[in-house]
């Protein structure tokens, strides 16, 4: 199973999101071809309810935290509500590499 994958069934298992995301953004770095090191997820949970966005980003952050210390080399976090998600989808883009 590619990292990827993993990262998603990870996510899906322990916030149930509405809508998930996972970007292998490592070809836009300094990476061997077909790497996965630099991920952006975008997790939208009613979980994150009444949750500060520091909070949401340490819980996605613990979620992940047996990749984080090995395989993942980066991580862009977006973490909203539905009710957040519906009124505004953007989820930004990573700032580009300088590597």
């Amino acid at each position: 199973m590619s990292l990827k994958n993993e990262i998603e069934t990870k996510l899906n298992s322990d916030f149930s999101p509405t809508f998930l995301e996972v970007i292998n953004e490592s070809h836009q770095h300094n990476t061997p071809s077909g790497s996965e090191s630099h991920f952006r997820v975008v997790v939208v949970a009613d979980h994150f309810k009444g949750i500060s966005l520091l909070e949401r980003h340490r819980l996605v952050n613990q979620s992940l935290s047996e990749y984080l210390r090995d395989k993942i080399h980066a991580l862009a976090i977006v973490a909203k509500t539905p009710e957040q998600f519906e009124t505004d989808s953007n989820t930004g883009k990573s700032p580009r590499c300088l590597g």
